[in-house]
């Protein structure tokens, strides 16, 4: 009973951010003193829990490092975790990309109760500009750079949903199909890998210096050297041309033309401009 209250409580602080120890005790259905043993403890566990005191104090959660964290300090031994302390000093994890809101996720205590107990989901589900209604077999959570997705059995097929999009949740009282063998982790890098292939991407052929065939996606070398010319893959021309302008004269587009002659118009409009 306890550890699913504790689930509870840091997805409560994970959704809303702040909330105050009277209002913890409200949505847990405890009492204060409850909130802040539970508070103490996970504290203690390693997890940055920060009170606020004042006329009605505030508990806080550091967001995607409570969730690493708890993971990393699950599988330490015993002896490494009396440790945990000191490593929240040397090491800290930010998942979040850069100018990125955070995804706001106010239905997620609702599929996480019944992922936990193994109950059904009703949830109206937002695709493009559609609202549709689905009933769900619940499989697992993924918090996937910061992002939070769903995956779960609808109609005998594994679909992931992104929880954000998440207009609205509902717990049913029925139990959800769940295999006893279902291995979640395999099951989203299976899904991962198979988004990844199905994405369209354009291939262009830059000349870059050898320390950077690494960071182009794809980076298939295809003409070796000091400039090696190297075969990368992009989403879209729009994003290639973005990407690789932010090389300056480090790399040189070789195909397609097209994108070669955008880029030369581009660089020829900036040297005017700053001539």
């Amino acid at each position: 009973m306890r550890a699913s209250r504790l689930v509870s409580f840091l997805l409560l602080l994970q959704t809303r951010g702040h909330l105050t120890a009277i209002d913890l005790a409200e949505r847990l259905e405890v009492s204060e003193r409850t909130v802040q043993r539970d508070a103490q403890a996970l504290a203690e566990a390693g997890v940055p829990i920060v009170s606020v005191r004042g006329p009605a104090a505030e508990l806080g959660l550091g967001r995607e490092l409570a969730a690493a964290r708890l993971k990393l300090l699950a599988s330490l031994p015993q002896e490494l975790q009396d440790r945990a302390g000191r490593a929240a000093q040397l090491f800290h994890v930010d998942t979040r990309g850069w100018f990125r809101e955070d995804d706001r996720v106010p239905h997620l205590p609702v599929i996480a109760g019944a992922l936990w107990r193994g109950l059904r989901l009703d949830m109206r589900y937002r695709e493009g500009a559609a609202v549709v209604s689905r009933r769900l077999d619940p499989l697992g959570l993924v918090l996937k750079a910061g992002v939070w997705y769903l995956l779960a059995r609808r109609r005998g097929e594994e679909r992931v949903y992104r929880v954000s999009r998440i207009v609205s949740a509902r717990e049913r009282a029925e139990p959800c199909t769940r295999a006893a063998d279902f291995d979640l982790a395999a099951s989203w890098a299976s899904h991962s890998q198979e988004f990844e292939r199905s994405r369209p991407y354009v291939e262009v052929t830059v000349r870059v210096p050898r320390s950077r065939v690494r960071f182009l996606r794809g980076g298939r070398v295809v003409e070796d050297g000091e400039q090696p010319a190297v075969v990368a893959q992009y989403d879209s021309l729009d994003h290639a041309f973005y990407s690789l302008m932010a090389y300056g004269p480090r790399a040189e587009v070789l195909e397609p033309r097209e994108l070669r002659e955008r880029i030369a118009t581009a660089a020829a409009e900036t040297a005017a401009l700053y001539g």
